[in-house]
């Protein structure tokens, strides 16, 4: 490709609305340009880099027995409505109404219609096990969209479900699916994790995510430093056994606590530790008033109040609905005098305290001295709190510290939750219906792009991985107008082209440092420099990655790269 033509618009300064790397970089080297906010065009170089990555996508999909297809973006919404995600999906499902009114969503997802699909068209148990694909734009509604492609509203994404006719034939699709993605990122040159992940929206019970480790990662990663664990601090379990307190019960006691709200503030003005105190936060739980305690130090996941009380919808309280039910404002709220119809669960911490200081119910008082079960009830005990640096490692061993992640990919088990809502079965061996067991896997391919990016850049520009690089080789004449280095520039180009190379050509009259800014820039794994030795066949070439240069005669220039490239 000859760059004069290319489109190809580099920048110099670094747009002033790009917070991270993978976003300034995509701008500066003309990988894209914003159309809305969230909403971006791919430009030649960026789609041929999203091309590499579907490729190897598509090669590791095929491997593992998939079948690629592509579905409608536009779905109707009485299959969402079959499901149930058509109100439980939120606000940021696109939905429309066509001109007869009726109602559609733009696909951020295709169960529904895969489902549909094979329930239709899959009769008996002999043809299964199935796994289905496609590589198709995905519509999100993003109250914030930001990073660029890291978190859009329209995105390119690969999505594929897979059928069985029992949960031991989903164990294994599941398997092949998790080996295909592990092959998948490794090929994309990424450091990753696959770790323990929340459904969601998604439904079903089993999940990973797998992970980028990066700096400007959305998702913090809970892992072992002494096994493979690996969780998101959503879900991560927390396995600490609590000692016992010795204390005696104290005499319950109100204490006047004036403007004092948060644990902190209790505590310093009470000359208590955060661990001798309780948060009680309020919840609104299917409709139900529900109370979450956790000790002072602790932070309540409502990710896992969700899966505890096995619930759909799990959102904070307003202000206006805690304050209907405890009769007192936020910052004063405990257990002590609840009303009977509020359902408390507490975390196991809580259990094994004595003589805690708690919300009153009433402004500007506390109770200190308070006792579980003495002073207050709890219905149920259950792992609400979020995990913390330091825990014990949920698999018992070793110690949890975090790190930041990119989502590039999530694998679910689904189970028979889209297949019974929406009637899809098949005939057994003993010729009884019964509904088709499915998983569903998701890789973001524009995400990846952005977070190979993110791994592989220095000042100067992107390093691209050669898996993946827009063109294996960059060829920059210093002086085009130099008839020994244009006429060598040419004869490189072509040669190189017939060897099945990839190689974009800078026949730009442009001075050499600017094509030297933009060739570093651009990134691509090897830079040919043709300048003062042409007329002796003698090139410089220079390595992206490595930063090492080594001259080389015309004779040996296709030898010498196709090694580089193999090796």
């Amino acid at each position: 490709m000859r760059q004069r033509t290319f489109l190809s618009p580099t920048l110099r300064d670094i747009p002033t609305d790009a917070d991270v790397v993978s976003h300034q970089l995509m701008l500066r080297a003309g990988l894209i340009r914003q159309s809305t906010s969230g909403v971006y065009s791919f430009l030649p170089l960026g789609f041929k880099v999203l091309q590499k990555v579907e490729r190897i996508v598509r090669e590791e999909m095929d491997r593992a027995g998939a079948q690629e297809m592509i579905m409608p973006s536009i779905q109707p919404a009485e299959l969402w409505q079959q499901s149930g995600r058509w109100a439980d999906y939120g606000p940021e499902l696109m939905r429309f109404k066509d001109r007869h009114q009726r109602e559609f969503a733009l696909g951020p997802t295709h169960e529904e219609v895969i489902t549909a699909i094979v329930k239709d068209d899959v009769r008996s148990y002999k043809e299964l096990p199935m796994t289905l694909y496609q590589i198709q734009t995905k519509f999100r509604d993003e109250r914030r969209p930001r990073f660029g492609v890291l978190r859009g509203r329209e995105f390119l994404m690969k999505d594929a479900y897979s059928f069985d006719v029992d949960y031991d034939g989903l164990d294994k699709s599941y398997s092949k699916m998790y080996e295909a993605y592990k092959k998948i990122f490794a090929r994309c040159d990424l450091n990753f994790r696959a770790v323990v992940a929340d459904s969601g929206a998604m439904g079903g019970k089993d999940t990973h995510e797998f992970m980028v480790l990066s700096s400007v990662g959305e998702d913090t990663i809970a892992y072992s430093d002494g096994s493979d664990y690996a969780a998101n601090t959503e879900i991560a379990e927390v396995n600490v056994s609590y000692p016992q307190s010795n204390e005696n019960g104290k005499p319950l006691e109100k204490v006047d606590t004036p403007d004092q709200k948060t644990i902190e503030q209790v505590g310093k003005y009470l000359n208590a530790d955060a661990t001798q105190c309780i948060k009680a936060m309020t919840f609104n739980v299917d409709d139900e008033a529900v109370m979450v305690l956790v000790r002072g130090d602790h932070e309540v996941n409502d990710i896992k109040i969700k899966h505890a009380l096995d619930a759909r919808n799990v959102t904070f309280a307003t202000e206006e609905e805690s304050s209907e039910w405890m009769k007192a404002d936020f910052g004063f709220l405990g257990p002590v005098g609840a009303p009977d119809h509020l359902k408390i669960v507490a975390d196991p911490a809580v259990m094994v305290m004595k003589n805690i200081i708690c919300g009153a119910n009433e402004a500007n008082k506390h109770y200190i001295n308070a006792n579980v079960y003495r002073d207050f009830k709890v219905d149920q005990i259950a792992d609400v709190r979020m995990i913390q640096e330091g825990d014990p490692s949920p698999d018992g061993k070793g110690t949890i510290r975090f790190k930041e992640g990119i989502e590039v990919g999530h694998v679910f088990k689904l189970g028979t939750k889209y297949s019974e809502a929406l009637g899809a079965t098949v005939l057994d061996d003993q010729g009884k219906a019964r509904p088709i067991v499915m998983g569903s896997y998701g890789i973001g391919v524009s995400r990846t792009v952005a977070a190979i990016i993110e791994e592989h850049h220095d000042e100067n520009g992107i390093i691209w991985p050669l898996s993946v690089a827009p063109f294996h080789a960059h060829l920059v004449p210093v002086n085009v107008k130099q008839d020994d280095q244009r006429e060598l520039s040419e004869a490189l180009y072509s040669e190189l082209q017939q060897a099945g190379l990839e190689v974009l050509f800078d026949d730009r009259q442009e001075r050499p440092g600017v094509k030297f800014k933009d060739s570093d820039l651009l990134g691509l794994p090897i830079r040919i420099t043709v300048g003062k030795k042409a007329g002796e066949g003698i090139v410089e070439l220079k390595y992206r990655k490595s930063g090492e240069t080594v001259e080389v005669h015309r004779k040996d220039l296709l030898s010498t790269i196709t090694g580089y490239i193999s090796s």
